[in-house]
């Protein structure tokens, strides 16, 4: 281990210049999301090009269950990747090492947990978020295929993240590229060649994700990986579960959160508008998702260098980081949100070229969802530096808030007096409300900063 403690991307995350830190981190990083993101995306298109409006309304009710498997990989991915940033940064790699042996035990037992927990209930929860007779037989096919990937997904995604973590970001960038690469190659093979339709997709996601968890475990058992993957490290402690617990719980409750939601919004859905609409959805989602995914990059080119700053104690350079991610954000969100406004009609023909009705409900809802979305990328990127700085509890409110506290209340409310129109609104007045709460906690942050920076500034 000692040989791995002069590598040059730990050194660089102390020293470098931040712009070039983050553009060195960034374009791995975001080239991953990209194609990370293209796993629902692709299987959308080619399932609402090759089947059908209503079997892209059964994709679309899968999503919130797809949402739960994340949110444990976020768990533990994230909270395992902040950890070892921040024992590096620390230089206490032995402590990094047990973080990670830890994280990885809890990623199998936690996977194989949920994978139960779902097969046991998989009909009354297709029905909760919404299945119908016309959707479930679609639903419960690509369903019944993925859960078999249940562990794939959990443990490939969650180390690909402490690769990142650890500062390996272009490891991390051919994670994806092979993992998806392979899913956009055998999605039409399985979905037309072999007449699978749904259930090919879905066979296709399987066994990229497996192909994704066999490439992180080799790189965590080679010399070229910052940690090493110890047998010894997996067992159990308390304490450093514990630690990876209360980080990963933010992202862990905004991805379960965005499951019920997501359960909400697709019956909400169905009683204002009908399958079509939860089709429309899902191409909503989809396009979100893409910006989304670009200003999560940011965030995971920026967590190493925040995590390992801040455990440094060297608060410049932390602010610094704050700063520039929040400007790459905010120009990405302005970016999505003027082409979605300006060409609506384009993204939904990606998706389904045949059905004119699906066309007209899918353009309104994309033009009046996405209405705020210029006001996104500011708040994901200050949630998640509380995430990456240890502030579990006030990284966890503000990912609630926009999910939770203001979406599901105006979700319930607006339909009520603007019918389907309701159902889009409540999008962009959430994403508003809640860019303003995380724009106080901001300026109040900054100014914490600026004293920390000052009085260690005295102390030199």
């Amino acid at each position: 281990m000692q040989q791995n403690k002069d590598m040059d991307q730990v050194h660089a995350l102390g020293n470098e210049r931040i712009g070039l830190l983050i553009k060195r981190y960034y374009w791995p990083a975001f080239i991953s999301v990209i194609v990370s993101a293209l796993y629902n995306v692709v299987d959308r298109i080619f399932i609402g090009q090759g089947v059908g409006a209503e079997a892209l309304a059964g994709l679309s009710i899968i999503f919130p269950i797809m949402l739960i498997m994340m949110a444990f990989g976020m768990l533990f991915g994230i909270g395992t990747g902040v950890q070892i940033s921040i024992s590096l940064g620390q230089k206490n790699y032995s402590k990094a090492e047990k973080v990670l042996g830890n994280g990885f035990l809890m990623m199998i037992i936690v996977s194989v947990f949920i994978t139960v927990l779902i097969v046991a209930i998989k009909g009354p929860l297709l029905r909760l978020f919404g299945a119908n007779n016309e959707t479930i037989g679609y639903a419960q096919d690509y369903l019944g295929v993925i859960l078999w990937g249940v562990v794939f997904q959990v443990v490939g995604f969650s180390l690909n993240n402490v690769i990142r973590a650890e500062g390996n970001a272009k490891v991390a960038m051919y994670t994806m590229l092979i993992s998806a690469g392979i899913n956009i190659v055998l999605d039409p093979i399985f979905i037309f060649y072999l007449n699978l339709g749904v259930k090919g997709a879905a066979f296709a996601t399987v066994f990229s994700q497996f192909v994704m968890m066999l490439w992180v475990l080799f790189h965590f058992l080679h010399k070229r990986s910052v940690v090493h993957l110890f047998f010894k490290n997996m067992k159990f402690d308390f304490q450093i579960v514990k630690a990876i617990v209360a980080i990963g719980m933010a992202p862990f409750a905004m991805h379960l959160a965005s499951s019920l939601v997501q359960g909400v919004l697709n019956t909400q859905l169905v009683k204002y508008g009908d399958d079509i609409a939860v089709a429309a959805n899902g191409i909503l989602m989809s396009v979100i998702q893409v910006v989304f995914m670009c200003i999560i990059a940011v965030n995971m080119a920026t967590q190493p260098i925040v995590g390992f700053n801040y455990g440094a104690k060297n608060f410049s350079r932390v602010r610094s980081t704050l700063l520039k991610a929040i400007l790459i954000a905010t120009l990405i969100s302005v970016g999505g949100f003027i082409i979605v406004e300006l060409v609506p009609g384009v993204l939904v023909k990606m998706f389904n070229k045949t059905d004119s009705t699906l066309y007209e409900v899918g353009v309104r809802g994309l033009r009046i969802g996405s209405a705020m979305l210029f006001a996104v990328g500011f708040q994901v990127v200050v949630g998640n530096y509380f995430q990456a700085t240890g502030k579990a509890r006030l990284a966890m409110l503000l990912s609630l808030l926009r999910q939770v506290i203001v979406f599901t209340p105006v979700l319930i409310i607006f339909p009520k007096f603007f019918g389907l129109d309701g159902v889009w609104m409540s999008m962009p007045v959430a994403d508003i409300t809640s860019a303003l709460v995380v724009g106080f906690f901001f300026r109040k942050e900054l100014k914490r900063l600026k004293e920390m920076i000052d009085s260690r500034e005295k102390l030199m």
